[in-house]
């Protein structure tokens, strides 16, 4: 079983930065590709970023290429999420995802089975 337990989340102006961490438990972390999602009110729950389980290959929604970096350290069983250039339409609850035991990421969220419990972004105009 893996827990994964958002943090960094908050409220910034627009053209700032935030970064996300995503702890968790487990010690299939390091066997298992990773993403983050959003899901804004009245919107589905959308792809941001991905990362394969030894952090090798990463993939971006195009809607955030070359403002935000995903990366990961595997002995701290720790993700991130640097979000940088922020706009409003950032704005949502940000989720890690973790697959079992696979190490590509796939942008479908049913594709994850584990979760965490959110953190709420909110940026300004």
């Amino acid at each position: 079983q893996v827990q994964l337990v958002e943090s960094g989340g908050g409220l910034v102006q627009a053209g700032g930065s935030l970064r996300l961490s995503c702890a968790a438990s487990g010690r299939t972390f390091s066997n298992a590709a990773m993403g983050w999602f959003r899901q804004a009110p009245g919107k589905e729950r959308e792809f941001v970023a991905g990362i394969s389980s030894s952090g090798s290959l990463t993939y971006y929604a195009d809607s955030v290429k070359g403002r935000f970096t995903i990366t990961r350290d595997n002995t701290k069983n720790t993700m991130y999420l640097q979000m940088n250039s922020l706009k409003p339409e950032d704005t949502a609850v940000y989720y890690c995802a973790a697959r079992k035991n696979l190490a590509i990421v796939t942008v479908t969220p049913g594709g994850y089975n584990y979760w965490g419990q959110g953190t709420q972004v909110t940026v300004s105009s």
